[in-house]
């Protein structure tokens, strides 16, 4: 066994950090025994030095994160800074002094992970980021290692647990959003700012990068269809319940049929309650992936907070400090089919349509011919009326996403329909 060990420079020290640092001293022993070297926490860039940091010498923090990778004797770098920038810069200058990275960093590799792969390929460095993804379910790599061999299809899942537990509490308690939103914060699973988790930003960037890996094609998160969950109410959960469902925000990335093309979307959805993700409670992830030849797969954990996102992490950082010593490389960026990303207009499913309409005769009948003039094809419809008002609930047949959206702004011009209630997708049937 090499008696040198691999030095780590861990950049930022916050909640998935410092779990980073008290796992790698508490299980050193083991991470010597299954690497074949000593890793060694050799330095701790940090924005705040004065706090203190249980377990973490002193003498190891820095504020002066470029100087610690330039210093010459780091072999890994570990990068849980979030954000673009300085995490961007940084990762490129340990590049460029051979230093392979482990990042968590889901909205810079959404960006710009086709850059980075190209760096740390130049470089012949590897570039590993299992917690960008779904916390510590192992995705990434059977994705990109496990099922290189195979042809993937789909992959639809719950992959930010603070939406999931959000929506899980209306559904159960019949809380309404804020209320459910309120909770969450109490708990720790949102941010004081939820924005980028419940207007599905999060998801969209994990979005991103499994299409990539799935697809074998460069999907940025401006590709991906996004829509918030923030307009959920309990009334949705209330027509949910009776067509047999749950609503759960969902990434869905598919292969056309024909192969040609792929498409990324981040939206709420009713989903059937026999399908597995409507069971995924609380703030936990689920992913299925639909393979040709495995089949479908489902990945289930939980996908955040320090200790599990710390996991994937080591996990990586294992991987990598093998490498190290082989003096190989891993898989990097597997991009060769170059397919287009199709807009969410030709994206096929059903939907659930609310309306607030006028309750007199006829009014079924002329929304029915709105839709119908749309090639929109009506699966069943449901009607209540009081004091001259009513809603009606319909749930189509499979149509194109810009079908359905041009019946919309048909039926909001229809002097019977007062509003346009909720519109949800129906997903995995």
């Amino acid at each position: 066994m090499r008696t040198r060990p691999l030095k780590v420079a861990l950049l930022g020290c916050g909640v998935v950090g410092s779990e980073v640092a008290r796992i790698m001293t508490t299980h050193a022993d083991d991470l010597t025994a299954r690497i074949g070297a000593p890793v060694e926490l050799a330095g701790v860039a940090v924005r705040r030095p004065s706090k203190v940091r249980d377990g973490i010498d002193p003498a190891l923090v820095t504020t002066d994160a470029t100087a610690l990778l330039k210093r010459g004797d780091i072999d890994v770098a570990i990068e849980v800074i979030g954000g673009i920038e300085p995490a961007r810069t940084l990762i490129t200058t340990a590049f460029e002094h051979g230093i392979s990275v482990v990042s968590a960093n889901k909205a810079l590799l959404a960006q710009d992970g086709a850059a980075l792969h190209a760096a740390a390929e130049a470089a012949g460095l590897d570039l590993y980021y299992e917690a960008a993804v779904a916390g510590a379910i192992p995705l990434v790599r059977p994705m990109r290692e496990s099922l290189a061999g195979d042809k993937i299809n789909r992959v639809m899942g719950i992959v930010n647990g603070t939406t999931n537990f959000i929506l899980d509490k209306m559904d159960s308690t019949g809380a309404g959003y804020q209320e459910a939103l309120d909770e969450a914060t109490a708990l720790g699973y949102a941010e004081a700012d939820p924005t980028a988790d419940v207007e599905g930003y999060d998801a969209a960037a994990k979005a991103a990068i499994l299409a990539g890996i799935a697809f074998h094609t460069r999907v940025r998160l401006d590709d991906v269809y996004r829509e918030g969950m923030t307009e959920v109410s309990a009334a949705d959960f209330a027509s949910a319940k009776r067509m047999g469902c749950t609503i759960k925000l969902l990434a869905i990335l598919e292969r056309a049929a024909d192969g040609e093309s792929v498409t990324a979307r981040v939206h709420p959805a009713m989903i059937p309650l026999t399908h597995p993700l409507a069971s995924v409670r609380e703030a936990y992830n689920a992913v299925f992936v639909e393979a040709e030849a495995a089949g479908r797969l489902m990945f289930y954990g939980p996908g955040a907070g320090g200790a599990p996102t710390a996991s994937a992490v080591l996990g990586d950082l294992v991987a990598v400090c093998r490498n190290k010593l082989a003096e190989a490389k891993g898989p990097g960026e597997s991009a060769y089919t170059q397919l287009p990303v199709s807009p969410m207009g030709d994206v096929v499913t059903r939907y659930h349509i609310s309306l607030d309409v006028a309750d007199k005769p006829g009014v079924l009948a002329q929304v029915a011919t709105t839709f119908a003039e749309h090639g929109v094809s009506i699966d069943t419809v449901r009607q209540q009326g009081k004091d001259g008002e009513a809603s009606l609930v319909v749930v189509t047949h499979r149509a194109p996403d810009a079908a359905l959206s041009g019946t919309v702004e048909a039926l909001r011009k229809l002097d019977t329909v007062r509003g346009v209630a909720s519109i949800m997708r129906v997903e995995g049937e």
